[in-house]
């Protein structure tokens, strides 16, 4: 999936593909998830936001069901 580089100090980069509504975060600490059944408009949203660590953490982490992939 092809990611955008975005500008966060927990965030490296973020894709979505929208066929799947498969949400992936690369942290800056390495690890790269994929977030299942997120709509577009949460990816849009995530990527508008002032602090895209903050709108993950209050927005995406916990409510949605992830796996590690890399």
């Amino acid at each position: 999936m092809k990611r955008i580089y975005v500008e966060s100090s927990n965030l490296r980069s973020v894709g979505y593909d929208s066929t799947t509504k498969i949400l992936e975060v690369e942290f800056n600490s390495g690890g790269i998830y994929q977030y299942f059944n997120v709509s577009e408009i949460v990816f849009q949203a995530l990527l508008a936001a002032d602090s895209k660590g903050q709108y993950f953490h209050r927005n995406i982490k916990n409510i949605y069901a992830y796996k590690r992939v890399g």
